[in-house]
């Protein structure tokens, strides 16, 4: 009699769910663990050897600005846990060459993570959490898109607005987050210095003149030793580009697209790992519970997105006077986090550039998707 009952129950009970991801970045790992833990079959494939390859220790920021919640309880409510290097950082020096500010704030700005393939990375970390979920991981192969449910492959290459250029070095300087605003040393964009531990990473993000990179961290490096004994001791080269869409495409014939596979980015620095996780996360709980992904992705993204093509156009104003403009507002403002918090979120004065600023930006950025 149990043998029957057995027998019955084995008969009865569904299989999990298989769903195939292409793409191991923050997106679609954020996408996989969420979907593992609540019971499907997750298969996630890549095509690089190792997760986090197409970078080389870059220092990134996980910024904590955009929304009330700090990001680090932003991640634990959608199941990332920090098993990875993760530095906060509560002062932010900026300089143009002549002006300097250090915005200082009761919450970290920031948290510094590492990328790539090594021990300690945001990438290995979240490899970690997707294997221990019971993540199936296919490395080194490439699945055809055709064949995925949820396509997390990162930027689009015909949709670049950013370019990101730079090294990565040991040094003696002090902790210290450094944001250079000088055109000539980082084209509509800025460049950045970034220490944590005794390693250091020196990048220029350029919106404009891609060709001229080499040339602007040069210039950004030149600034930065005026100001500080840079002691640059075995470095690498790092770099990256980043993709956008106006209106970011959620879906494409059944299947999901996540991160910067579906066009969605920070147009006004590129501080994207926050949205590309949240984003994974939005479309692993449409699965979960059957509801449309685009309408969670577009009630979630929709006002930051305008919002950063106003910020986007505010911030090609601001550099007619080598950016003396933003130094000098934040001089005078008693909460920077709090305005650039209410600049991310579409306030009332973006609702009243909206219309001119999505002119203008159309015809500065005609190779992306309008």
């Amino acid at each position: 009699m149990f043998l029957l009952v057995s027998s019955l129950l084995v008969r009865v009970t569904p299989m999990p769910r298989r769903i195939t991801i292409a793409g191991s970045g923050p997106a679609g790992l954020s996408v996989a663990i969420n979907l593992a833990k609540a019971g499907f079959d997750v298969h996630v494939y890549e095509r690089n050897v190792e997760v986090g390859q197409r970078f080389h220790g870059d220092l990134q920021g996980l910024e904590n600005w955009s929304r009330k919640v700090d990001v680090l309880e932003d991640l634990a409510r959608m199941n990332i846990d920090v098993n990875f290097e993760c530095d906060p950082f509560r002062t932010l020096t900026i300089t143009n060459g002549d002006l300097t500010h250090d915005i200082k704030g009761q919450r970290p700005h920031c948290y510094l993570v590492k990328r790539g393939a090594m021990s300690g990375s945001l990438d290995q970390g979240l490899k970690q959490q997707a294997l221990a979920a019971g993540v199936q991981l296919h490395l080194h192969q490439a699945l055809p898109i055709e064949q995925t449910d949820i396509v997390a492959t990162g930027p689009r290459l015909g949709e670049v607005f950013a370019v990101d250029a730079g090294i990565v070095f040991k040094t003696s300087l002090p902790d210290m987050a450094v944001g250079v605003l000088h055109d000539p040393g980082a084209w509509k964009g800025y460049g950045y210095l970034l220490v944590t531990k005794g390693y250091g990473c020196l990048c220029v993000m350029l919106f404009e003149q891609f060709p001229e990179a080499h040339h602007c961290l040069q210039e950004t490096r030149r600034l930065l030793e005026q100001k500080y004994r840079l002691n640059i001791r075995d470095p690498h080269d790092v770099g990256g580009i980043g993709s956008w869409r106006n209106r970011p495409q959620w879906e494409d014939r059944g299947r999901q697209l996540v991160g910067e596979a579906s066009g969605l980015q920070d147009f006004l620095w590129g501080f994207g790992i926050r949205n590309a996780i949240t984003s994974g996360w939005l479309a692993a709980q449409s699965i979960i519970t059957g509801q449309s992904y685009a309408r969670l992705a577009d009630a979630h993204f929709s006002r930051r997105l305008k919002a950063g093509l106003v910020n986007r156009w505010l911030w090609h104003l601001a550099s007619r006077r080598n950016y003396r403009s933003v130094i000098q507002i934040l001089r005078l403002i008693p909460n920077p986090p709090g305005l650039l918090r209410s600049f991310y979120n579409f306030n009332p004065f973006q609702r009243l550039c909206w219309p001119l600023a999505e002119r203008r930006i159309r015809r500065q950025y005609p190779q992306l998707a309008w």
